[in-house]
């Protein structure tokens, strides 16, 4: 799975966010649109955390998402 793949999809990826990162509002995944540069930013701004932490927690979430 790549990015393309999940922004093409968003919809669908959408609920896993939410799950993931709970403090993300619907408006916020409205906005994001499955861009990852947005994600990263709203997940910084959420929850406090630095740009590279939040690119971490991306990273994981796609490896655990894989198969999807």
């Amino acid at each position: 799975m790549n990015w393309d793949q999940i922004e093409g999809n968003w919809i669908q990826f959408k609920g896993k966010v939410k799950e993931q990162w709970g403090k993300l509002t619907d408006d916020h995944l409205d906005t994001i649109s499955g861009k990852r540069d947005q994600l990263v930013g709203k997940i910084q701004e959420s929850y406090g955390v630095s740009k590279e932490e939040a690119e971490k927690q991306i990273a994981e979430w796609e490896k655990k998402h894989k198969e999807d």
